[in-house]
């Protein structure tokens, strides 16, 4: 099932790069990228709401809310640098670059993580960056 959600995410993500890249003409990258963050927010409490799940805030422990805090600012850190890079590159090379953190999240899932990859995810990753390396040449 998780690989629905991914292909789901992926086709999601590839769209928001096409509309967010005909939407920020002429708007300040900062600015659409509060109005972005302010509609997933809305979107994101709805569903909570919607599926009964609120009450569970207080089982919370401290080190997720922390950890949940800090990805919440790689989050809006990473939208902001995507936004005002969307806003000055072209897409097709932005989208690319931003999608290389796929290497990334490799590495740091074998540092931080103390995951093993496998060679198809070595491999991968190799090609990856040589694809994202011969894209925005």
């Amino acid at each position: 099932m998780w690989v629905i959600y991914a292909l789901l995410s992926a086709f999601f993500a590839a769209t928001t790069s096409i509309l967010a890249k005909i939407g920020i003409e002429g708007v300040n990258s900062n600015l659409a990228t509060a109005i972005r963050t302010t509609v997933v927010l809305i979107m994101a409490w709805g569903i909570v709401f919607l599926t009964g799940r609120q009450a569970e805030i207080t089982d919370i422990g401290q080190k997720s809310w922390w950890f949940l805090a800090f990805s919440g600012i790689a989050t809006g850190l990473s939208w902001l640098f995507y936004y005002r890079a969307l806003q000055l590159g072209e897409a097709s090379k932005v989208v690319p670059i931003d999608k290389f953190s796929v290497v990334i999240t490799i590495l740091l899932a074998c540092f931080i993580l103390r995951e093993s990859p496998g060679p198809k995810a070595i491999i991968g990753g190799v090609f990856i960056a040589a694809g994202t390396f011969i894209m925005v040449l």
